[in-house]
């Protein structure tokens, strides 16, 4: 499936070099309760309102396996065509930092859930690529550090503690930003068709890592950084593109690249250090004493295959199959579930192209304009559809529809409502259009004269006095066809 409208690129990496890209994507769990705990995961709670005893990490408790996430990784490794393993492991991964209770995190390193698989995208030229899957591994999330409560301590947050975490890993297949970003958004859906994440990038329930190196071209692979915690499209862009011209320079002006970790400043645009990049054995990894192997049997692997619902690209072939749309408009409306679904739900019966076409023209254009989201859309598919109805019958014109569009999502009415209200029922009556067209040629009578004598691009003068005078309720249709009768009568 095409990646609808790709933005260009924001910096170029300069003739003579190559920059290399790996993405490290950490995507929340959906799912009502944590990864070893019961304590609830609703979004934006007050603060260590959601925190059991093993979230805590009290002395004496044991996690169990929650097996709804198991089964969204499963899920989710299928969606990426991976391999998922009959026998994976839980780890420890330790380190300190103040939000993490225990002093490590439980993840899975040595033996993961899922190996390999792809993501199919496309590049910034339009062609096809496939993205390698390294691994799909779960582990469970950390707290959250808030520094701007006190001025003189950092306050500690353990609702997240121990939210289920997807990490996947992908090779370093990508040579620009823009493939990263298209990776992202690709993923997202992904995502989101599966019912695995909400891909909610601003609650942090969707960021990535990313490692960026450079090369002269030709030469071995360059000193990798890893930039962290990035959960916008737009920084991702502009982290990459800043941090690979940042490691040219380095080069350039001789300096040696330094393995390390680095955070990306929002407001200045530009990387900084956060520290030194540590090696995987710095976290002293070993199995978690208290979680057995989880060992999967094949039967249910294939049970939630069989439940998988329908992915992108399939409904992406769907629409054009069953509703006969143009690939692009295929491709634009499929790309965000939540476009699809309003589709769907705005047909009815519906002329299928003239839906989709209000769905990506007037309707995103208002959604845009106001910075709406689809999700928090004012106008609801039936109502859409509603309005459609009224154009296809004659009794709205198209441009005073597009009117009527704007004032449902300020008011909240439904169309029919607001043309009854402001009388805009369009005039197709040919004697009540006749009169006024009669009335039109009495006043122009010279320009009638020079209609006939071969100016006929003033016929589109005529029309425009038509719909001055009707303020723009005349039928179209209907209006041309009595012009055309009169002027030959005259």
């Amino acid at each position: 499936m095409p990646t609808p409208n790709p933005t260009p690129s924001s910096s170029a990496i300069p003739p003579g070099w190559d920059v290399i890209i790996g993405l490290e994507v950490h995507a929340q769990i959906a799912s009502n309760s944590k990864l070893f705990s019961r304590a609830a995961t609703t979004p934006y709670a007050e603060a260590n309102t959601q925190v059991s005893f093993i979230d805590a990490a009290l002395p004496g408790v044991l996690p169990r396996p929650n097996q709804a996430c198991i089964n969204q990784a499963i899920i989710t490794a299928l969606g990426l065509n991976g391999n998922i393993q009959l026998y994976s492991r839980f780890d420890r991964k330790h380190y300190f930092y103040p939000d993490l209770p225990q002093g490590y995190q439980i993840s899975q390193y040595h033996h993961p859930i899922s190996l390999g698989g792809f993501v199919a995208i496309q590049d910034e030229n339009g062609n096809d690529k496939n993205v390698r899957v390294t691994r799909l591994h779960m582990e469970q999330d950390a707290g959250k550090s808030v520094h701007d409560l006190m001025p003189d301590a950092t306050a500690i947050d353990l609702n997240r503690s121990g939210v289920a975490l997807m990490e996947i890993v992908f090779e370093p297949d990508l040579t620009s930003s823009q493939q990263a970003v298209n990776l992202m958004r690709t993923l997202r859906n992904l995502l989101r068709y599966l019912g695995s994440c909400d891909g909610n990038m601003e609650a942090g329930n969707l960021r990535a890592d990313v490692n960026v190196s450079v090369r002269r071209s030709g030469a071995p692979l360059g000193t990798r950084c890893e930039l962290k915690n990035l959960n916008s499209m737009r920084f991702i862009q502009q982290a990459i593109d800043y941090e690979a011209q940042r490691q040219i320079d380095c080069i350039e002006n001789g300096e040696t690249i330094i393995q390390q970790t680095r955070l990306f400043d929002t407001q200045q645009g530009r990387t900084h250090a956060m520290r030194s990049k540590e090696e995987a054995h710095d976290y002293r990894y070993f199995p978690d004493p208290d979680l057995p192997p989880l060992v999967l049997e094949q039967t249910h692997i294939d049970a939630l295959k069989e439940q998988m619902p329908e992915l992108p690209q399939q409904r992406y072939q769907r629409f054009i199959d069953s509703y006969k749309l143009k690939p692009a408009d295929a491709a634009l409306l499929t790309s965000d579930k939540s476009t699809a679904d309003y589709f769907e739900n705005a047909l009815d019966n519906r002329d299928a192209p003239t839906v989709a076409r209000w769905i990506l023209g007037a309707l995103k254009g208002l959604l845009n304009k106001d910075n709406t989201d689809i999700d928090s859309s004012p106008i609801q598919p039936s109502a859409l559809g509603k309005l459609i109805d009224l154009v296809d019958n004659g009794t709205l014109s198209e441009r005073i529809a597009k009117d009527v569009l704007n004032d449902m999502a300020e008011s909240g009415e439904d169309a029919p409502t607001i043309v009854q209200r402001k009388n805009l029922a369009q005039i197709s009556d040919s004697d009540t259009l006749g009169k006024i067209i009669d009335t039109i040629l009495a006043q122009h009578q010279d320009k009638v004269a020079a209609y006939h004598n071969g100016k006929e691009q003033l016929f589109g003068f005529f029309v425009g006095e038509t719909m001055r005078a009707t303020q723009g309720k005349a039928n179209p249709q209907t209006a041309n066809a009595l012009l055309k009768d009169k002027l030959k009568a005259q």
